[in-house]
C-alpha cells in the first residue's frame, strides 16, 4: 500500500498540494509528516504552482508565499520552520526551538551545508527540497525524535541514512531497532539512466551490500547498455537502512516516481532543470 497519500483539497488553486505519510500521521498525536506536490501554489512560468526552492530562478516572494501556503495547511507557525543550505553531502545537524525560522524567506539564513536535520524537541518543523532526489524520513517513538535526510546519489553513495542512524544514536540515544523510516515520491529506476561515471562510484556501495549478504548487484542497477543503466535510488537506501540496524517491517517505501508523475511532481530530469522544487517535512507538535 501506498504509504504518501495525497490529502482532498476544496481549493485546487489555493490549497497547498499535500501527500500524508498517512500510518504515521495516524499512529501519534501531534505528528505531522508528508511531502508537497507541485500545485496549489503561486509561481507561475516554469515554476508553477507551488515551488518551494528559492534557488531555481523563480521569485522569491512567490516562493516566500508558497513556504507560507505549505506551512498553514499543516496549522504550524511560520518560525517552526527549518531549513538546510543541502549540497548533496552527508552531514547531519541537529536543531531545536533555537533555529525556527532559518530558511524560511532566505537562503542565507538555512542551515549551511547540510543535507540531513533531526530534533527531539517539539514545535521544530524540519524541511528539505527536492525534484527528483530521495526524501528520507525517520521517527524514534522511544525517544520522541524525528530527522530528515535528502539522498541525491552522492548522498546515497555516502551512506546519509546510515549517517543518520548514527547520529540519532549518538545525540538522543536512538536504538536502530526502534526507529521507523519511510522513503519519499522520487525518481524511480524506470527514469533514472546514469552514465558509467556515476556507476563506477555506485558500485563499490552496491558490493559491501553484497558482502554483508543485503543485497545482490541485479537489484540495483539494470544495464541498458555497455556504459549506461538504470539506478533505483530508492531500494539502495532502503538496503543502506537495514544495514544501519532499521528493521526491514520499520521501512516504509513510496512507489511515487517523479519522473513518471510530472503532473503531481516536479522532475529536474524529466523537465530538462527548468523546474521548480517539492518539499519534505516532518515535525512534532508539543504537548
Amino acid at each position: 500500500m501506498e504509504p504518501f497519500v495525497q490529502r482532498h483539497r476544496r481549493d485546487e488553486a489555493k490549497e497547498a498540494s499535500l501527500f500524508l505519510l498517512e500510518s504515521w500521521v495516524k499512529e501519534k498525536d501531534g505528528l505531522t509528516a508528508g511531502f508537497t506536490g507541485r500545485s496549489g501554489g503561486a509561481s507561475g512560468d516554469a515554476w508553477a504552482s507551488l515551488n518551494l526552492g528559492l534557488h531555481v530562478g523563480d521569485r522569491d516572494e512567490d516562493v516566500i508565499e508558497n513556504r507560507r501556503r505549505l506551512i498553514d495547511a499543516l496549522g504550524w507557525p511560520e518560525q517552526s520552520f527549518v531549513c538546510g543550505e543541502q549540497v548533496h553531502g552527508c552531514a547531519v545537524q541537529a536543531v531545536g526551538a533555537a533555529d525556527g525560522g532559518r530558511g524560511l524567506t532566505s537562503r542565507a539564513t538555512a542551515v549551511p551545508d547540510t543535507d540531513a536535520l533531526m530534533t527531539d524537541e517539539p514545535g521544530v518543523l524540519l524541511v528539505s527540497l527536492y525534484a527528483d532526489c530521495v526524501p528520507l524520513y525517520f521517527w524514534d517513538p522511544v525517544r520522541e525524535a524525528v530527522a530528515l535526510a535528502h539522498a541525491g546519489w552522492k548522498g546515497t553513495v555516502l551512506e546519509i541514512a546510515h549517517r543518520m542512524v548514527e547520529a540519532m544514536g549518538e545525540r538522543y540515544g536512538s536504538m536502530p531497532a526502534d526507529i521507523r523510516a519511510a522513503i519519499g515520491p522520487s525518481i524511480g529506476s524506470c527514469c533514472y539512466e546514469v552514465d558509467e561515471p556515476v556507476l563506477a562510484r555506485v558500485r563499490p556501495l552496491l558490493a559491501e551490500l553484497a558482502e554483508t549478504g543485503v543485497v545482490p548487484l541485479a537489484e540495483a542497477i539494470e544495464m541498458t547498455s555497455p556504459d549506461r543503466g538504470r539506478l533505483d535510488l530508492k531500494e539502495l537506501n532502503r538496503q543502506i537502512m537495514i544495514k544501519a540496524g532499521i528493521l526491514p517491517t520499520h521501512i516504509e517505501c513510496s512507489e511515487w516516481c517523479t519522473g513518471c508523475r510530472t503532473d503531481l511532481f516536479f522532475s529536474h530530469r524529466m523537465e530538462g532543470g527548468a523546474t521548480g522544487r517539492m518539499a519534505s517535512w516532518i515535525g512534532m507538535k508539543g504537548r
